[in-house]
């Protein structure tokens, strides 16, 4: 199957949009301030990590702040019992990459492959931060099934009593 590029753009595109050369775009992606992946020998950008650029630090949407409070209740079981949060995320990301083999979805897959293969620590920073690319790996995440329902429940419940729902 073909890998599909459908919601990224190109460098010259991401240019564009920022109002800067391509070469700078080049330059961002290799400081590591844009993350990107390479389609052949070509860079490509997905389009939400250029709008995160654009907007103004700490500025996530709903989804992006509702999946960090998760993703924040599953670092803290991750602190607490690291094999069986980083077994169950393995177990996940194994069955994760048969079925998004060959599309966009397996980059971020087995960029989550060597997050957990560099430790806890690792995996704990993308989990709790708003860095653009730990914005994005949390839109892919292998930790389904880490939360107990009630778990889960209780935070989505805080997160609604937070006033953070009607954040944009």
């Amino acid at each position: 199957m073909a890998m599909t590029t459908a919601g990224f753009l190109t460098t010259g595109e991401v240019a564009k949009v920022l109002g800067t050369s391509r070469q700078q775009v080049v330059n961002l992606c290799e400081r590591g301030d844009l993350p990107f992946v390479m389609v052949g020998k070509h860079r490509r950008v997905e389009r939400n990590a250029v709008e995160a650029l654009i907007r103004p630090k700490h500025r996530l949407t709903r989804d992006q702040l509702k999946s960090l409070w998760l993703h924040q209740a599953v670092a803290g079981n991750l602190v607490t019992d690291p094999d069986s949060v980083l077994g169950k995320a393995t177990e996940n990301l194994d069955r994760l990459m048969v079925q998004h083999q060959g599309t966009m979805t397996e980059v971020w897959l087995l960029r989550w492959r060597e997050k957990l293969g560099e430790g806890p620590g690792a995996v704990l920073k993308t989990l709790t931060s708003e860095d653009p690319e730990s914005v994005e790996l949390r839109q892919n995440s292998p930790f389904a099934g880490v939360l107990s329902q009630p778990q889960r429940r209780k935070v989505l419940e805080a997160f609604t009593r937070s006033g953070w729902e009607h954040a944009a």
